[in-house]
């Protein structure tokens, strides 16, 4: 783009320089009279002014074509960048809900285990706390059992070493 208007600009410059010098090189070497060759100077001064004056339009008009231009690109990619990070900003928000209504259940799903985990711990601790009481209970019964009958065996042996 940029090296099309450089050689738009460097012909537009080069044909002016062009038709001034074919045209003073034409009038110079052309034998014709003082008035006829002013009159041809003035001719060819006239034709090179309408020239200069067509590309000064010419380049009027591909300033405004490529300002226009640049104007609608412009509001364009301004366009497309809001819409971008209008796009973004939605999705960062919906992903950041997302990871909360993440974060909250499995938060509610680790409390829910452990609180089950703690009632299954209390529960096992209670039963074993039964079967350790039957168990100290039982082993009292045969210790007095074993001390009753231990008695007994002392009362006769001492009966008996008494008799």
């Amino acid at each position: 783009m940029a090296e099309n208007n450089i050689n738009t600009k460097d012909f537009i410059i080069g044909s002016l320089v062009g038709a001034i010098i074919g045209a003073s090189t034409a009038l110079l070497f052309a034998p014709k009279s003082g008035r006829e060759l002013r009159s041809d100077i003035n001719q060819g001064a006239t034709q090179v002014k309408d020239r200069a004056s067509e590309f000064k339009d010419v380049a009027q008009e591909k300033g405004i074509e490529l300002k226009d231009k640049a104007i609608a690109t412009s509001a364009d990619l301004t366009k497309k960048a809001v819409d971008t990070t209008s796009q973004l900003s939605k999705n960062v928000a919906q992903k950041s809900q997302e990871l909360k209504e993440n974060v909250t259940q499995k938060s509610q799903e680790l409390k829910e285990n452990a609180s089950q985990k703690a009632n299954e711990v209390k529960k096992e601790a209670t039963e074993k706390a039964e079967e350790v009481k039957a168990d100290a209970e039982q082993k009292t019964k045969e210790v007095k059992a074993d001390a009753a009958s231990k008695k007994e065996e002392v009362k006769q042996t001492a009966k008996a070493a008494t008799k």
